[in-house]
């Protein structure tokens, strides 16, 4: 005979579930995100602004001048790097691995990454053609968020589901550092690029000669960064094609990049998110009426990533069952893959990142960008995770020690 569930389990399995590292780095966001806004709003919206955006020296070192800049363009590409590994680890060792494993993540996330666009741009195009350019603002999606999110419902979501979420964001990831690469780069500069090529091809070379030590990478990659800092190509993306050249093996088969990536990965989801999160979520609503809020920006934004994002992605899924192209995450209903493409729809971290790029110099632009980021994330959270509490058949305390 089944043992009945403790209802005090049951009962406090979320609050379990916030210390359950997918749900902690979520969940620490979602704080650092209010603090922010309490901040921007506050008497010390002075100070917090100030803290920021004021000038650290007299003339600009390495182009970067303030502490915002220094966030934005320096330890974000400790992020993509993070990203960068994970990417590759997944993509020859892990759940990307095959044609056939790729298959449905790389179809959902295209047509997640395009719907959202479509949407944003439907909206702004027509009245305020300017705003065309943050077009890919709604198109990324929050792995940590999404994953807190997830977290949260404890066991009731199938095995399959979180993997098929997680794979999805890796796949998003790729065509977000694609985007930042190929439409928000600024004017290149040749001989920076070609220099940037250069000890990216250095750093390649050490990969097929085999060579194992931390120390010649992680120095090649801090120049590499300077070089493409430098070029008129977005810093973070050095971060990526540096992670790409770390060997899979070091000595005696280590597994050279999984160690990297577990090293640096909790400095990345607890201090270098959360810091890039406070730094740039802080918007000022009392310099702001009803209109500005109620923007084609926000709105466009906060569209595409609610609406834009389950179409895409649940629309992507539907049909690829159908027509025979990739089956659907085992162990999944409809309406469980519907909860998860609405959870896509967080984005969080890669949208606040993007909006800053998209308007360079146009505070309002960027605070609407914002607005509509923290709206869209915020809706999709609350929407997805009670459609997954509402509709999953797995129960909770199932698997509760």
């Amino acid at each position: 005979m089944q043992k009945a569930a403790n209802p005090l389990r049951i009962l406090f399995a979320p609050v379990r579930a916030l210390f359950v590292s997918d749900a902690s780095a979520g969940v620490l966001l979602i704080l650092v995100a209010g603090a922010a806004i309490v901040a921007a709003n506050s008497p010390l919206s002075d100070g917090y602004h100030a803290f920021f955006h004021d000038a650290l020296f007299s003339a600009s070192l390495f182009k970067l001048n303030t502490l915002h800049l220094w966030i934005n363009d320096g330890l974000m590409a400790v992020f993509f790097f993070v990203v960068g590994l994970e990417v590759k680890r997944e993509w020859i060792e892990g759940q990307l691995s095959t044609g056939e494993q790729r298959r449905l993540p790389v179809l959902a996330a295209i047509a997640g990454m395009a719907v959202p666009a479509l949407v944003y741009i439907a909206l702004v195009g027509g009245e305020s053609p300017e705003l065309v350019r943050g077009w890919a603002i709604p198109a990324a999606t929050d792995i940590a968020f999404a994953m807190g999110v997830l977290g949260l419902l404890g066991n009731r979501v199938p095995a399959s589901l979180r993997l098929f979420l997680l794979t999805v964001a890796i796949v998003d990831d790729i065509g977000a550092v694609l985007v930042i690469a190929v439409f928000y780069t600024a004017n290149i500069k040749l001989a920076w690029l070609v220099g940037a090529l250069v000890v990216a091809a250095a750093m390649l070379a050490l990969n097929r000669l085999k060579v194992a030590r931390y120390a010649p990478y992680v120095l090649l990659a801090l120049v590499l960064w300077f070089l493409v800092l430098n070029s008129g190509i977005h810093a973070t993306i050095a971060g990526v094609v540096a992670a790409l050249t770390i060997p899979m093996r070091g000595k005696d088969d280590d597994t050279m990049l999984e160690h990297m990536e577990h090293g640096l990965a909790p400095w990345s989801a607890y201090l270098i998110v959360p810091v890039f999160g406070f730094a740039n979520a802080g918007v000022d609503f009392s310099s702001m009426g009803i209109g500005e809020m109620l923007a084609p920006l926000p709105l466009a934004i906060a569209a595409g990533l609610f609406l834009g994002k389950q179409v895409g992605i649940f629309g992507a899924v539907f049909l690829a069952e159908r027509l025979g192209i990739a089956p659907r995450p085992s162990d999944a209903t409809l309406a469980e893959i519907w909860g998860i493409s609405i959870l896509c729809g967080i984005g969080f971290t890669m949208s606040l990142f993007i909006g800053e790029l998209a308007f360079p110099g146009y505070r309002l632009l960027i605070d609407e960008a914002k607005i509509g980021t923290l709206l869209g994330s915020l809706i999709s959270a609350i929407a997805g995770y009670a459609i997954l509490r509402y509709v999953t058949r797995h129960r909770l305390a199932d698997d509760l020690p």
